[in-house]
């Protein structure tokens, strides 16, 4: 690892830390348990997923708002019950996972956790709080606001990622615009580039490490890039492709 501490116990991994986006999503079962397994079994213990809260406040590990998109179910989840949620099938194979389902069942991985919408506030921090998983989650969000609510919520034992004005900020600092920047958070958890702008650069990572911030990067597919990412001293990729990014470490010695 390239940042000289380690800020919070979830951070605490032996190098480079590779993530299995939605458990590893190329296969198209993101978000199940099943995708979860796999990833496992191919030796990652960090995982990026999602979380929406249902009409009842069940939370589920899903991405979109919505069913449609990779299920046979449809609608908001935000409007259903778990009861209607729970027989939605991912591909028309795999069931939605309740977050505290996939704690649960992989008791030595560590989630990465973007929440989606503000009902799934309160359900994850209770949650994280009622099974004392504080160093196995951390929360990010695109929304600034959102996360830093729950950081105000949770205090420093909840590990927290800057959403999208945070980034804007560091980013801003790399170049020496004197910004703002809130010092609860541990990572910057950032595309390799937005809409044309390259974001993740050697200034980018050099000013996230002198602020004793981790730069995770998603979500990054091909086997060149993940190469150039680590030749910058990111401190961690999220992948589709559980096989490449495995392989690439392997490759560099940096795969525990």
């Amino acid at each position: 690892m390239t940042t000289s501490a380690v800020r919070h116990p979830y951070l605490d991994h032996p190098g480079p830390i590779p993530f299995a986006h939605r458990g590893g999503s190329a296969d198209g079962l993101e978000n199940t348990t099943a995708q979860f397994r796999r990833a496992v079994e191919a030796g990652y213990r960090y995982m990026e997923t999602d979380v929406h809260a249902t009409r009842d406040g069940k939370l589920v590990a899903f991405h979109d708002a919505t069913l449609d998109r990779v299920t046979d179910g449809a609608g908001r989840i935000a409007d259903l019950l778990w009861s209607d949620v729970r027989h939605a099938r991912v591909a028309g194979e795999e069931p939605v996972p309740l977050f505290e389902e996939l704690l649960e069942t992989f008791p030595e991985v560590r989630w990465n956790v973007d929440l989606k919408a503000e009902p799934a506030l309160h359900p994850l921090l209770n949650l994280i709080a009622r099974t004392r998983a504080w160093d196995r989650v951390c929360v990010g969000s695109f929304s600034e606001a959102r996360v830093m609510r729950a950081q105000r919520l949770a205090g420093p034992r909840l590990a927290t990622s800057y959403g999208t004005r945070g980034v804007l900020n560091l980013r801003l600092r790399s170049w020496g615009i004197p910004v703002a920047l809130r010092r609860s958070a541990v990572a910057a958890q950032v595309p390799e580039a937005h809409a044309g702008l390259q974001v993740v650069d050697a200034r980018f990572v050099r000013a996230a490490h002198a602020r004793g911030l981790q730069v995770h990067v998603w979500t990054i597919n091909d086997a060149d890039r993940m190469h150039r990412l680590l030749d910058l001293g990111v401190d961690g990729i999220m992948t589709d492709h559980i096989d490449t990014l495995r392989e690439v470490m392997e490759d560099r010695g940096v795969w525990v």
